[in-house]
Formats: structure tokens, sequence, C-alpha cells
């Protein structure tokens, strides 16, 4: 065993084991998945109107599982930063392919933001490909609507009993990552959701990544494929406290009562990473029993994220 003292923690490590303080970091990874993603930024006359569109766009957006994409708030955006010197929030969404990604952006843009008083929507990446949302959205317009030019880039002028609700012509869709995880094992609920709050806490101050769960934590962790044929995906049975002493494979050790996950999806693989790893430090607390992550064994995922690589990584 070598004992290495990194940044005035005590790390115990060896090929296998790995602690810090009283957490043990589970020597494994998370597999994480090549999905498609896109920067939508959404400006209204005051933050309060501005944040209504945003959390109204992203409800229902948790898992592509059974809400077909998935989707959160960014970051807070303001008035001298944003496109038209108005309040602003800036939304990720992620979905498995480029086209099903742009059909989400039309039907959530136009039922959740061109229906939030005084709101205006513009794309919000650089490069990749491109889907069209406001030219199909124009149509709202009813012949009404007015096409607009402003530095080679088109957006309509949808009127609206407001005024007019002013959008992109070509919003951009790039290649991203999704379900980068970690797994906070705790002694009690109280205590794994203290360990999540500070995590979550720790993980939004990271760019261009999304916690797409509520406040950024799930419960119901899934495993691949169920004993009813109808659902693809069931209860991660493993790794939940009341079925350790009934199902045949547990990863829950002696003193875990709650267990506690939380999804990252970005935009870059080094977002993902940089999220996982100031969020596994930002949880390592007293009662917090290990630290994990989910993976399918590597046969599904494009990326592999390894606990302790990671956090070997970030110590230098």
């Amino acid at each position: 065993m070598i004992i290495t003292c990194i940044s005035m923690k005590l790390l115990k490590q060896d090929d296998y084991f790995m602690k810090i303080k009283s957490t043990e970091i589970d020597d494994t990874f998370a597999e994480a998945f090549k999905m498609f993603g896109s920067r939508i930024i959404i400006t209204a006359e005051t933050k309060e109107w501005a944040t209504a569109a945003a959390q109204s766009v992203t409800g229902f957006a948790t898992s592509v599982i059974g809400c077909k994409c998935e989707a959160g708030i960014e970051t807070e955006i303001l008035p001298e930063n944003s496109p038209d010197q108005r309040h602003g929030v800036s939304v990720l969404f992620f979905a498995m392919d480029s086209q099903n990604l742009g059909k989400r952006l039309v039907e959530r843009i136009g039922q959740c933001v061109m229906t939030c008083p005084s709101t205006s929507c513009y794309n919000g990446i650089d490069n990749g490909n491109e889907v069209v949302v406001g030219g199909q959205l124009r149509y709202f317009g009813d012949g009404h609507q007015i096409s607009k030019k402003i530095l080679n880039k088109r957006l309509w002028r949808i009127p609206v009993m407001d005024g007019e609700f002013l959008v992109d012509d070509i919003f951009k869709v790039k290649e991203a990552v999704g379900g980068g995880n970690i797994l906070i094992m705790a002694k009690d609920q109280n205590t794994g959701l203290k360990a999540a709050k500070s995590a979550v806490k720790a993980m939004r101050e990271i760019q261009n990544i999304i916690l797409p769960f509520p406040n950024g934590v799930v419960r119901s962790g899934s495993k691949v494929g169920s004993k009813y044929k109808a659902l693809i995906a069931s209860t991660n049975d493993a790794y939940c406290p009341t079925l350790s002493g009934v199902v045949e494979k547990t990863e829950i050790k002696e003193g875990v009562n709650c267990v506690l996950e939380i999804v990252i999806d970005g935009l870059e693989l080094e977002d993902v990473e940089q999220a996982m790893r100031v969020g596994v430090e930002a949880a390592i607390k007293p009662g917090v029993k290990k630290i994990s992550a989910g993976n399918y064994g590597g046969g599904l995922g494009q990326y592999q994220i390894h606990l302790h690589k990671l956090l070997a990584k970030g110590e230098k």
C-alpha cells in the first residue's frame, strides 16, 4: 500500500483500494454515452420571466428512457452578456440523435418559450449540425410572420398577443456526452442528501453541463431490462438497501442504507469528467461510506470514466 499526501488530504491507494478521509472510492468507472447536445438562450424583460420559460422548457426531461430528451438549466446570463441585452438563461438539451433533438427543440420552444410573456429565443452554439427551429415555428404567425437578417443570421418575428416572439431560424446541435454519473452510498438518507447537495452545488459551477434530475439527484437508478417484457429498464436492485438480503448480487455493504445518484450530461467529455471530479470531492463527508459509479460492464457506452484515474488526475 502506498500512502501519499495530496492537497492536505490523506490518500490510501493500491491497485484496488482508495480511501479519502473516511470515504472509500470504488475502483470502477462511469459508462457514458455519445449523445447530441444543443444550447438555447432564453431572454425576457425580467429575470423572473426568463427563468419561468427555462423551468417550463426543461420540464419532463430527466431521462431519454421515458422523456425523449434530457434537459436542464445551465446558467443565468446577465443582460450585458445576452444576445439582446436583456435578462437571460442558458438551457442545454440532449438526445440520442440530432434529428430527434431538433424535433424536441421545435416542440419545447414552441410550447414553453413562445408561450411565455416577453421572451425571445436564440441559438447558443457556434458549430454543429443545423436544425430548423424558428423556420418551423414561424407558421404559427399564420402568414403575418416576418423574416429579419442580422449579421447574416436569419431570425423570425412571430406576432403574439404581447408583441412579437423573436426566434433564430437555425439552431445548432453537436456531438456530446451523456450519462456521466456518481453514486453516493451513505449511512442514512439525511447524510446522503447532504452529500448530494454539496456535490450538486460544486458540479453546477462547471460550464457546459447539466444535471437533468430533480435538484440534480436521482434515487430511482435503473438497470437494463426487466422481468416484465414491456419495460426496457427497471430498478437497479443491486443498489437498493432494502433488497440487499434478497437479490443474488448486491453492492450494498454493511452500514449503507441510502444510495443517491447524480447524472451528468455535457457538451464535451472533459466537462463531464471535471463535474464528476468536483462532485466526488464535495460528496466526501462523514457517514458517506463509499462513492461509486454506474456502468454496464463497458459493453454499451462509448466512454469509460474511471474514478481512481479521475481523482489522481485532478490532484496533479
